[in-house]
């Protein structure tokens, strides 16, 4: 293997080069996809419209390559100038060729035991240059070179034995690489970093739970501020006119006793606007205040300039795990409308600034407390999408509650620091929908239902096309306009991940993770 990526490095000199202005301009190029939602509006749209409604149903599988790990597979690859680069998990990198789906190098990283909530996971690299850039299951962030895996540089972002871990995509701004942190079952301390690119050496820190003396630590009672979670596990968008970076955060430790952490408990459980350079706060938006039934804000904010109530404004969307769907201004954080898209318990409305009005009979007590959702969430960090010809937000929605059970919460380093216990709701069988709600009011216009509640992200193209999976291992493409199916094939595994199209020598192809196995299809001749 060693040879052959040798071989190809010198046939190629120039492969592998990703500047910022390419990233900068991704839209215009949809044959690749360059960064974790495929561009840095987090749309997950492409203008490839080679497979369509007509001819969906002449989809084939291309290529398979089979992962070697046997833990979830949540990668959503990138691709660009013949090369296909995807993470297995834990914490590995492959390069694979798009003709064959061959591998060309690999970067295999030894994990220590880290402590984990869910899964020994990883979503995906960035690149920027010649390098990629990779997120540790034990809290590092990496550099390699492009044509051949080699380690550029390694820096420790955070502490992995007291529960710190990076599962997420970096995503590379300008010179800098931005990474979250994941942990808050642990207690951790939440934040966002930038990295120079090619020196690996921090260039700024904003810590998503404020410490003495910094705005929005009254929001914590006594010193519970230290061990708050807010942590910033999922990929985040990015608005060049702005310069800001749009980041999601997660619910506030411990998970669910709030009597330990009274307040808001900011900036738990909120969208964060910050400036890309500096990494200074220009706005927030708080979802769920002094969250008790872990319902973060790590989903992917979606960016969309369009016209709103008659006047042209820069937006954000965001289909939230609590069960509520947002529209807000990008440029100041302003609440514009919000509706709920799947059944919610926790919350008797929204007020007219957003903030929600809690139901306490869902509050975990110690005689159990039922709440839809439960802590998996109405949504969670698989992606949704936009398209812009139908004006349709595609949202996979998890129907599912549970009872809660207020439990002691003592923060023990390593340890889990939750407060409740969950238990199913006997004789409810939980389901799932992927709906698509128009992206303006929120209103459901037509939804394909799950026997299970989804896991998978979503994909639509110009091709008048919506791509998902389920957790039955089918992979499926629905008519973008009215939800009708128009093609499937099972997979054999579990889809877990997001998918993502591109084109190469004239062929466009769409790909996902099922199981332990890439899959990619195209249409037969």
């Amino acid at each position: 293997m060693k040879a052959y990526a040798l071989l190809l490095a010198l046939a190629f000199p120039a492969l592998a080069q990703v500047p910022y202005e390419r990233i900068l301009h991704a839209v215009s190029e949809p044959a690749s996809w360059l960064t974790y939602s495929g561009n840095y509006n987090s749309q997950r749209y492409s203008t490839l419209n080679q497979i369509t409604r007509t001819n969906v149903e002449r989809l084939k599988v291309a290529w398979m390559y089979q992962v070697r790990a046997h833990h979830k597979v949540e990668t959503s690859a990138l691709v660009f100038d013949g090369i296909m680069y995807i993470t297995e998990p834990p914490s590995d990198v492959t390069a694979l060729d798009l003709r064959t789906g061959r591998p060309i190098w690999s970067y295999r990283r030894s994990i220590p035991a880290v402590p984990v909530c869910c899964g020994q996971v990883n979503r995906g690299v960035a690149a920027l240059d010649d390098q990629l850039f990779l997120g540790t299951l034990d809290a590092h962030l990496v550099a390699l070179d492009m044509k051949t895996g080699r380690v550029r540089w390694d820096v420790e972002v955070a502490d992995y034995k007291i529960g710190n871990s990076i599962t997420l995509a970096p995503l590379a701004v300008k010179d800098k690489i931005i990474i979250g942190i994941a942990g808050a079952e642990y207690g951790i301390r939440g934040f966002l970093d930038a990295y120079d690119a090619k020196t690996g050496k921090r260039i700024w820190r904003f810590w998503t739970v404020p410490g003495p003396g910094e705005p929005g630590t009254e929001t914590w009672s006594g010193d519970s501020w230290m061990h708050g979670g807010a942590p910033t596990w999922i990929t985040g968008s990015y608005d060049p006119e702005t310069n800001l970076l749009y980041w999601g955060t997660g619910n506030p430790g411990p998970n669910y006793a709030g009597e330990l952490r009274k307040g808001d408990n900011l900036y738990s459980d909120s969208l964060l606007a910050l400036d890309a350079d500096t990494g200074k706060l220009k706005w927030y938006f708080q979802f769920t205040p002094h969250d008790v039934n872990d319902i973060d804000a790590n989903e992917i904010p979606v960016l969309l300039d369009t016209t709103f109530r008659g006047r042209l404004r820069k937006l954000v969307l965001f289909g939230n795990r609590n069960g509520f769907y947002y529209v807000l201004d990008r440029m100041s954080g302003e609440f514009l409308h919000a509706k709920q898209f799947a059944t919610q318990t926790w919350a008797l409305g929204l007020d007219g600034r957003g903030r929600p009005i809690p139901n306490p009979a869902t509050a975990p007590s110690p005689e159990g407390a039922v709440v839809y959702p439960d802590d998996d969430g109405a949504a969670n960090w698989y992606s949704p999408s936009y398209d812009p010809q139908t004006g349709f937000f595609y949202q996979n929605a998890r129907e599912k509650g549970a009872k809660y059970y207020l439990t002691e919460a003592p923060y023990i380093p390593g340890r889990q620091y939750l407060g409740a216990s969950r238990q199913s709701l006997a004789g409810v069988e939980p389901w799932g929908a992927l709906r698509a709600l128009d992206a303006l009011t929120g209103e459901i216009k037509w939804e394909f239902r799950y026997p299970t509640p989804p896991w998978s992200g979503i994909l639509s193209t110009a091709g008048g096309l919506v791509f998902s999976g389920d957790m039955e291992g089918n992979f499926f493409a629905l008519d973008a306009a009215n939800g009708k199916p128009l093609w499937r094939l099972q997979t054999g595994g579990s889809i877990v991940s997001s998918p993502i199209t591109y084109s190469n020598e004239n062929k466009q192809f769409v790909a996902i993770a099922a199981g332990s196995t890439i899959v990619v299809f195209t249409l037969d001749k």
